[in-house]
């Protein structure tokens, strides 16, 4: 007679063999809902901002364009992120088949009731939204714990996480007074992954590529006491940031960050894998954090230096290209194709790269605002759209091998 968590295993075995492609891993729903998402939601707040539509959500257009990037977009990536790390953090088998279908269509309504606030009414809309995130805590947390793995706090960020996303809907229907308390929360998590995990499989990633090149000495290493205190500091300089924005305490907390992130970065010698864009990708996408903190700080220092640059630093430029980098890495690998950069994978790297500097020089008054600002979009959406191009078919499809 089998036990329960012999048959529990059985049930995923066969939800993973009756499942269509798409629905036989975390990152496939999410990874392409959250590109789409991103495309959608920067076409909608640029033809907004334009005076051509008016949007039927309760939030102001800003407000709206930030959370849904925010807690929409990126949140997609993150949950497609973890619903395919706690497999190989655990040793079970991932969640697919009707419960993925099920996670991935309330994250979808999330999308569509924020949308629809105005005429849905804002209570309903964050109650769908907020619901999302506790499901999938729900679900991750009986993951690693029915296998107690180490990966509890990383659990809890993306929990810390849905809590800012109900704090941006309070501020949404008035009941909190400061209206930057949810974002802040959102953006500083989100910086505080970026951290914890690009300090995990930058490091590793660019060892193993090294060591195939033959190289032996001067390799990067696990984390040491040293990543530990810049995170901790970097941790510490983001949470003042939430409640004090302005504080000059604040402002020097994020410059120490800001140095303890570049050395950080140097310390993984990134430059020695210029020649493949899997890898360095990667740590250009980290580079952003270092600059975003920096910017931060000079921002609370002189008002002259505008907080949107550190702002757009820290998400079009850290979290849109580390989010390329791990989705382009990640679908090659887990639908077993081989790690290597093709000419579409290089060009969306260059489009988010450009979209990037221009969207934070713009600000910056290092280049024309409008045609910057335009420019930049065209870059940053186009990043996501060839995206969908290359790897959409290949989320579609089963891993090489596979039946279909």
């Amino acid at each position: 007679m089998q036990t329960r968590g012999e048959q529990m295993l059985a049930l995923r075995r066969s939800r993973m063999a009756s499942a269509p492609a798409i629905l036989r891993g975390g990152f496939r729903p999410f990874f392409l809902g959250g590109a789409v998402w991103a495309v959608v939601v920067l076409a909608l707040w640029l033809t907004a901002l334009a005076g051509a539509i008016t949007l039927p959500t309760a939030f102001d257009p800003l407000a709206w364009h930030r959370h849904e990037m925010l807690f929409g977009f990126v949140g997609a990536i993150v949950s497609g992120f973890l619903l395919t790390a706690i497999p190989n953090w655990t040793g079970r088998l991932p969640i697919a088949g009707p419960p993925l279908l099920a996670l991935f269509a309330v994250w979808l309504a999330g999308r569509i009731a924020v949308f629809c606030s105005s005429r849905v009414g804002m209570a309903p809309a964050a109650v769908v939204d907020v619901v999302f995130y506790l499901v999938l805590v729900a679900l991750a947390l009986r993951e690693v714990l029915a296998a107690k793995n180490r990966n509890v706090p990383i659990v809890g960020v993306v929990f810390l996480f849905g809590v800012a996303n109900a704090l941006d809907h309070a501020i949404g229907m008035g009941a909190i007074a400061d209206d930057g308390l949810g974002w802040r929360s959102g953006l500083s998590l989100v910086v505080v992954m970026i951290s914890l995990i690009g300090g995990r499989i930058i490091p590793s990633f660019t060892r193993n590529w090294l060591v195939k090149q033959g190289v032996r000495e001067g390799l990067p290493g696990q984390p040491t006491r040293f990543d530990l205190a810049a995170i901790g500091v970097t941790a510490t300089a983001l949470a003042a940031w939430v409640v004090l924005p302005d504080n000059v305490v604040t402002g020097d907390l994020l410059a120490l960050a800001a140095a303890l992130q570049f050395a950080r970065l140097a310390r993984w010698k990134g430059w020695r894998t210029v020649s493949d864009p899997l890898v360095i990708i990667l740590h250009i996408g980290y580079l952003w954090v270092p600059v975003g903190l920096a910017l931060l700080a000079a921002s609370i220092f002189d008002p002259m230096i505008l907080r949107s640059a550190a702002v757009h630093a820290l998400t079009a430029g850290a979290m849109a290209t580390m989010i390329l980098a791990v989705m382009t890495r990640a679908t090659l690998g887990h639908t077993g194709r081989e790690l290597r950069a093709g000419p579409a994978t290089v060009a969306l790297y260059l489009f988010v790269c450009l979209g990037a500097v221009l969207r934070v020089t713009a600000p910056l008054g290092l280049i024309d605002y409008t045609l910057g600002m335009e420019v930049s979009a065209v870059f940053w959406g186009g990043a996501f759209l060839v995206f969908l191009a290359a790897y959409g078919p290949i989320l579609f499809a089963p891993r090489l091998g596979e039946k279909a």
